[in-house]
């Protein structure tokens, strides 16, 4: 008989907590899921992998659109004249009588013809 008060009582103290945890939400629906899942898809497409694959684009248009006498400055800041082209590589005077190999991909920009001559 003890016991069974013990238990009755142990019930009863917990039976707020079971009432409480019936009324929380059902919580978001399948369908919600879905279109949240896709919200997300399409901002990290926008903000993320769209631009990234059209800077990738422009930087592979640069490297093949390279010629000799193109005025161009590396990614790692060395700006000079390419004097010769080959598939990966280019060579670059960055002084008179110095000439620097480099790979193609490290070719950041290219600069107007004449810009050398002003700095």
């Amino acid at each position: 008989m003890n016991k069974t008060r013990i238990l009755f009582a142990a019930l009863l103290a917990l039976a707020p907590g079971l009432a409480f945890a019936q009324e929380a939400g059902q919580g978001m629906s399948v369908i919600g899921q879905v279109i949240f899942f896709a919200g997300f898809i399409l901002i990290f497409y926008l903000l993320i992998w769209r631009p990234q694959s059209k800077r990738a684009k422009e930087h592979k248009a640069l490297m093949s659109g390279l010629n000799k006498g193109d005025e161009v400055v590396t990614s790692g800041g060395i700006a000079g004249k390419i004097t010769k082209v080959t598939d990966d590589f280019i060579v670059v005077e960055i002084a008179d009588n110095v000439e620097v190999k480099v790979q193609k991909v490290a070719v950041a920009t290219a600069l107007p013809k004449g810009t050398l001559k002003d700095i």
